[in-house]
Formats: structure tokens, sequence, C-alpha cells
């Protein structure tokens, strides 16, 4: 393996799992590289003051802020992470809201929530379901604990355009966004509709979906 795919590989190791002072500061990288997106997720999922939400694999932490904002004093934010890294940097981050209860970290991943049936008004992640091997799973995970009428919205790079950048050779599943809305709809979400961040042909996707009664 020469210079450049010893250099993807170590980066999509650290995309998928950010660990140590690499980890940092990858994490860095991610809050600026993925503010617009994560942005563009919080507003579509819509969360109201007073209400439970949650980023899974919130990385850097940059939709944790945007969501405290909008649930309010009355509202509890959750934060699932699987890198230990990313979950200390929370901790440090965030030490007063953790302290007043408004936001909980927690360690799991998305085909194990350490959260309660019907727990959650609404649910972002971002950058998240290439590293997750079994994402039917993990989208009946999710609807597990969101409650029926909640939202849940996934984010992801356009397929095409993300096999453009080297790295992502190395263990990234990426998946026609047709067959991620397929799945969704079979884990108990409403067909979800597509947003998109950008206005180019590679624009990042976003997609909304609303979970469905538990009797549908």
């Amino acid at each position: 393996m020469g210079v450049r795919d010893r250099f993807s590989a170590g980066l999509a190791r650290q995309l998928g799992h950010p660990s140590g002072p690499a980890g940092r500061l990858v994490a860095r990288m991610l809050n600026k590289g993925n503010s617009q997106a994560v942005h563009g997720a919080v507003e579509a999922a819509d969360p109201q003051p007073g209400q439970s939400v949650a980023d899974f694999g919130f990385g850097g932490g940059v939709g944790l802020r945007p969501l405290l904002d909008r649930v309010g004093p009355s509202g509890h934010v959750h934060g699932v992470e699987i890198a230990d890294t990313m979950l200390s940097g929370a901790r440090r981050r965030f030490a007063a809201e953790l302290g007043d209860g408004r936001l909980q970290v927690h360690s799991g991943d998305l085909t194990a929530l350490p959260l309660a049936d019907d727990s959650l008004d609404a649910a972002i992640t971002t950058n998240t379901i290439y590293f997750v091997e079994d994402l039917a799973r993990a989208f009946a995970e999710v609807a597990r604990v969101v409650r029926p009428g909640g939202r849940f919205v996934v984010g992801i790079g356009d397929p095409e355009e993300m096999r453009k950048y080297p790295f992502t050779a190395h263990g990234f599943r990426l998946r026609p966004v047709d067959e991620v809305v397929e799945l969704l709809r079979a884990a108990g979400f409403a067909d979800a509709t597509r947003q998109r961040v950008g206005d180019s042909d590679g624009a990042f996707h976003l997609l909304v979906a609303e979970r469905a009664g538990r009797d549908q």
C-alpha cells in the first residue's frame, strides 16, 4: 500500500471512529465541514420547545448546540456516540448543560441505542450510515425510540460525489439514496421526503421521515 493509500485508509478509520489526538483534529474538521449539513438536519427535524430529541453519532458535537437551542430550557437532548474521544470532548464543551440535565451523552451506536422505547420526538444522524453494516437493524432501532409521529432525519453525502474521494474506498458503504429510503420505509417510517443542502448535482441529501403509528 502506497503513502496515499495509507493516508486515505487512516483518514477513513478516523472518520468512522475518531480517537486520540488525530481524532480530535478530525472532530474539528468535521465540525467545520459538516456544519451546514447538520444545521440543515436540525431545521428539517423541526424540534420544538420542551421536546426530547437526539443526535446519533454526533461526532464533533456541532449538532448538539442547535438542538439545545431549539428545545429550550424545558427540553432534553441526547447525544449518542461510539467514539470515546468524541464523548470526552462533548463532556468538556457542554459541562453546564450536562450538569443541569438538559443534555445527556451516551456511549452507543445506531444498532443498540441506550434509550427507552418511544422516548424521542425527533432525531437526526448525519454522515454515519456509511459505517453501519446492518442498516435495516439500525433503522428498526431508531424506530423503537422515536415516538409515532416523530421525525427522523438522515443526512448523507451524494453517493456518486463521495466516490470521487479516495478515502471512501476504505470501508465506506455508499448506498444508493433509493435504497436508504426503502430501508427507512421497511423500518416503519413514512416515505422520506428528500431535501438537498446546496444546488449542485452532488449536493448533500437530507431524508426526512416520520415515524408511522405502531399499528401501521
